[in-house]
């Protein structure tokens, strides 16, 4: 397998292929579970397109707690299926198919009642581990320990002496999740799979009581053209029942949506090494380090407001703060607050009112005729997920492929960048000399990039301004946004500070300083002309300070019509046919 640049080129030749070739199967939605229903097609030999209609993880899948974790809580309600599932796959990710991407990463549970709960929840933790070890795929990941309140407070000096009376320490993966979804479309890609973002399907195609493609509108260009394909799977997730009420069918069930809101503060705010997971009234909370900062989350409330931009309010903000400071001798205030950042998980809606207590499993329907719909589930289980889905597509047109399709075979299948990781995390302190980059540089680019850091690399060869850091956010390399956007499909600003990078969320402007110089790298990249760079900045700014509004706004009501201030940004102009305009269509 070569790896493929999600370039313009590469996104424009995807549109043309779609427009004029009836693929297998057309999957609807860039986020982990469509990119990996793109991925297991495609690695089944099947004819496969991706269409977003914004850009890859830009709902749910860029705004988790970014874990790729078992969920020890769900062993307290017993599911163990789910669990015993989720460690498998977490297992999976860490060992073979993403260890650039995913690594483990230490959590304190605090105890704050004596002998009891010590049993209770280190039995719970110990069955966690021997589940692990179980799947065959946790032999790496450290076993858990018992600690006393002193033990705990080495490795967390924040926590108050009087927060715990001892604690316990285990392991789970955290991953960055809009790179790893971005690398799931991209391997798609690299496997042969049409993949193209900012392309939005506006209606489902029939032929009697069938599905048999959809009608897609290239938001780049304002074009439209009709996607043939012998199966269609919704994995649009939140919007999971806006895109089947395009088939005019009552789906098998309904998804409803959860608000999670999460913080980023400065490693500096808080003293310790480790992870901090807590009870909470409603559910857990945790504190997890990030690089040189802590992400604080999450909130678990229903939402029905906009669901392309879920807003955080003042209270989601207070909410967070008030719980994590309960434990924390030097409290964080509002102006320890560098980013903030709101999802919406896909739940499974069910008779029960508290979106906390609604499942995380997943669902396959498939009550119209060449129309698979994918919802519920959990980030770390997305595999699982896509694999059902894409069962579900082969078994729906088995009369009309012209072969068998073998099973499933992405529990083998490495995303792009794992293969010779390990041996050049081995080597980078030969790369740091070779390369002039510092090795603490050099593993930052390892984790995001893993064996395609080459490719970065040789940008900075060709152009060595290129290995400057950008100003404002100098966690980052310029070089890193000329590849977003030469390698790595971004079209827009937001797509490359609050995705490709964190910058978004780990800068107390929010990425406000560096907007004009990402703008310059990427303008270059993309053709952009001197109006389409201002475009682009001003729409970024607007971004920033509706998000900033909302963050002060009491409740969700009024956050949803701050954040609602800013529209999604519209190109001035692409400069680039598409397949709708060569072939006449409107």
């Amino acid at each position: 397998m070569r790896p493929v640049a999600l370039s313009p080129e590469n996104r424009q030749a995807a549109l043309d292929a779609m427009a004029s070739t009836p693929l297998d199967v057309l999957v609807i939605g860039g986020g982990v579970v469509g990119g990996g229903a793109a991925l297991d097609a495609a690695t089944r030999g099947l004819t496969v397109g991706l269409v977003e209609a914004r850009d890859f993880a830009s709902g749910t899948s860029s705004r988790s707690s970014k874990l790729m974790h078992g969920g020890l809580r769900y062993l307290e309600m017993l599911d163990f299926r789910l669990v015993a599932e989720a460690l498998k796959e977490r297992g999976l990710s860490l060992q073979r198919l993403a260890p650039h991407l995913v690594r483990e990463v230490g959590f304190i549970y605090p105890l704050t009642h004596r002998v009891w709960e010590r049993f209770y929840a280190g039995s719970g933790v110990a069955l966690y581990d021997a589940m692990s070890k179980a799947s065959g795929y946790g032999q790496n990941v450290p076993l858990h320990r018992h600690l006393t309140r002193r033990g705990a407070r080495k490795l967390m000096p924040a926590l108050k002496k009087d927060a715990l009376v001892g604690a316990l320490h285990y392991y789970d993966g955290q991953v960055d999740d809009a790179r790893h979804t971005m690398f799931l479309s991209r391997t798609a890609a690299a496997y042969g799979a049409h993949v193209a973002s900012r392309t939005r399907v506006i209606d489902l195609l029939r032929d009697g009581d069938r599905v048999v493609g959809a009608r897609v509108k290239d938001l780049e260009s304002g074009a439209e053209f009709d996607v043939s394909a012998k199966q269609v799977v919704n994995a649009s997730g939140v919007w999971t029942d806006e895109t089947q009420s395009f088939a005019g069918e009552r789906g098998q069930f309904h998804v409803r949506a959860s608000k999670g809101v999460h913080l980023v503060v400065p490693r500096d705010r808080i003293r310790g090494t480790s992870g901090l997971i807590l009870r909470t009234e409603k559910s857990v909370l945790f504190v997890i380090p990030w690089g040189r900062h802590w992400i604080i989350g999450t909130t678990d409330t229903d939402w029905s407001l906009s669901k392309d931009h879920p807003a955080a309010s003042r209270s989601d903000i207070d909410y967070l703060l008030d719980h994590v400071n309960t434990v924390l001798e030097q409290p964080l205030t509002h102006a320890d607050v560098e980013g903030v950042y709101a999802g919406l998980r896909p739940l499974l809606a069910g008779e029960d009112e508290a979106t906390s207590k609604l499942s995380r499993e997943h669902a396959v329907g498939t009550s119209v005729k060449g129309l698979v719909v994918i919802a519920g589930g959990k980030y770390t289980t997305y595999r699982i997920m896509a694999k059902d889905a894409v069962d579900a597509a082969v078994h729906g047109m088995e009369t009309q492929l012209d072969r068998h399709a073998p099973p499933s075979v992405t529990e083998n299948v490495p995303l792009l960048g794992a293969d010779g990781y390990d041996a050049l995390w081995n080597q980078r302190h030969q790369i740091a000399r070779t390369s002039g980059l510092g090795v603490g540089r050099v593993e930052h680019l390892l984790h995001r990039y893993g064996s395609l850091v080459s490719e970065v690399l040789d940008l900075v060869e060709a152009q060595p301004d290129l290995a400057d850091p950008l100003t404002g956010a100098d966690d980052y390399l310029r070089a890193e946004i000329v590849y977003a956007a030469s390698h790595e499909g971004a079209r827009h600003l937001d797509d490359a500070i609050a995705r490709r990078t964190r910058i978004s969320i780990e800068t107390f402007d929010r990425g406000v300083a560096v907007a004009a110089e990402v703008a310059e790298l990427m303008g270059e990249v993309l053709g952009w002309t001197t109006e389409q760079r201002a475009n682009e900045v001003d729409h970024y700014l607007k971004r920033v300070e509706a998000e900033r509004e909302s963050q002060t706004m009491p409740d969700d009501e009024t956050a949803d019509a701050a954040r609602m201030g800013a529209a999604d940004v519209v190109p001035v102009t692409t400069g680039e046919g598409s397949a709708g305009e060569r072939r006449g269509g409107a």
